[in-house]
């Protein structure tokens, strides 16, 4: 299959919501799936809101670390910014991976996010 569609796998990484404190994404499980990029959309800051995001890496889907900086590709500013869009890549060899919402100050941020999961072991994918 040429098309890109077919060849990737979309699962939510972070809800879209109003985010007032540091908090997890959604484990990803990249079982079946050799790549994964995570999309991040910001709306509205409130209250000078000093928000950031991390990649963490998991074996179980339960204990999560931060992924070092060789398994993480693109980079994120240490502060979002309102309305804007980032994208970051994990190419670590842990089953799990997911973002990780940090707090450095301020009221809150409009943040969601998807991954994206590429070179499939078998496609199409559903």
């Amino acid at each position: 299959m040429r098309d890109l569609v077919s060849n990737i796998g979309i699962v939510p990484a972070i809800a879209p919501a109003v985010q007032s404190a540091a908090a997890d994404g959604i484990a990803v499980d990249l079982k079946g799936f050799n790549r994964v990029a995570f999309a991040i959309n910001t709306g509205a800051i409130v209250g000078s809101g000093d928000f950031g995001i991390k990649v963490q890496e998991s074996d179980d889907g339960s204990t999560f670390t931060d992924a070092a900086a060789s398994a993480v590709l693109g980079t994120v500013p240490a502060t979002l910014v309102a309305a804007s869009a980032y994208k970051v890549g994990y190419i670590g060899f842990k089953r799990y991976a997911r973002l990780a919402i940090t707090k450095a100050g301020g009221t809150s941020i409009a943040l969601g996010a998807v991954a994206i999961k590429g070179d499939p072991a078998s496609a199409p994918v559903a």
